[in-house]
């Protein structure tokens, strides 16, 4: 009998037919995210889920599967699985890493060019029909060069948006756990503490993991050590930042502007966000090139395949798992 996988939600189709050479499987056809009462009721009898960043895969969902045994998430970040019930559960938790590290750091650029230069408002108001001609008072915004980027996570993704920085000749700070020296050496990079960063930095790009400990890491408090000038750029996750502190700092002028490619209740927005002339928002695009995604799906695709062929190459979250599936459905 064939290992059954279900699949949340349609995915490139390099994955998918990766999957279908090897396993029985079912794809949830909306394009919408799939309920928690619809997932719960399709997964009874499945070994392996493919889920989104969109799915909460928790205990309540892992009763409804008992025969999972893998869950390989559709993303580098892996927040919305219970990875401690999971591994209780012997359940591998596998993941996407470094794929999207570049595609995601230009959109960080993106945004930060856009906010930077008023971009959005210029764009409104050239399709609006009421341009009468250059000003030059006419939304001025922000010179990068030689300006301070602060990197809140300096990871993979900070890393690559910091390394990005070097044609603008500007100046690197970086709060991070551990000293990265390659940064350092290559383009001068400081750590810092928090605060000291908030304080200097003209331009503050976010790329911290969520966890209990990085929920509202920017709030009020820190929004008032930024500079009047600084903006803002989170490409993360959203609840790292308190989306209704940001919001009154931005109305209030607080700071100059955001950049957001994440939310904390995506799709919903805090309440006055989208009224805001001084916020880019985007859609989660962070790794929507072509290449990244198609090479997501290759990659949770290849997780499920080798798991259950019993290969050892797969990218656990939680490698205290040991991969011992025999490939049956059993």
């Amino acid at each position: 009998m064939p290992v059954k996988i279900f699949i949340t939600r349609n995915i490139p189709a390099i994955g998918i037919d990766l999957l279908k050479e090897q396993f029985d499987l079912e794809i949830y056809p909306g394009r919408q995210p799939i309920s928690r009462e619809e997932l719960k009721a399709t997964i009874s009898h499945v070994s392996g889920i493919l889920c989104l960043v969109t799915d909460r895969i928790d205990a309540e969902i892992m009763d409804a599967a008992p025969r999972l045994k893998i869950i390989s998430n559709h993303a580098v970040g892996y927040d919305n699985v219970d990875v401690a019930e999971a591994t209780r559960r012997g359940i591998a938790v596998t993941n996407t890493p470094g794929v999207l590290t570049e595609a995601t750091a230009d959109l960080a650029w993106a945004l930060l060019l856009a906010a930077a230069r008023k971009i959005v408002p210029g764009d409104r108001l050239m399709r609006s029909g009421t341009f009468t001609g250059w000003d030059p008072l006419l939304l001025r915004g922000a010179e990068l060069y030689g300006k301070t980027l602060g990197i809140i996570g300096a990871g993979r993704i900070g890393s690559a948006v910091a390394r990005r920085s070097a044609g603008w000749r500007m100046k690197i700070l970086y709060f991070n756990r551990s000293r990265r020296k390659k940064l350092e050496s290559e383009l001068g990079a400081v750590k810092v503490s928090l605060p000291e960063l908030l304080g200097r930095a003209d331009f503050i790009s976010v790329h911290l993991p969520l966890s209990g400990e990085t929920r509202h890491f920017l709030g009020e408090a820190e929004f008032r050590l930024m500079k009047p000038t600084a903006i803002l750029i989170n490409t993360a996750r959203g609840p790292i930042v308190d989306e209704k502190a940001l919001t009154k700092a931005l109305q209030e002028k607080e700071i100059a502007a955001a950049g957001l490619d994440v939310f904390e209740n995506e799709p919903q927005m805090a309440a006055g966000l989208d009224k805001l002339d001084n916020v880019v928002l985007l859609p989660h695009l962070g790794s929507a090139t072509v290449e990244t995604r198609n090479k997501m799906a290759e990659m949770a695709a290849q997780n499920l395949i080798r798991f259950f062929t019993g290969k050892e190459n797969i990218y656990l979250v939680n490698p205290e798992i040991h991969n011992t599936a025999i490939g049956k459905d059993n």
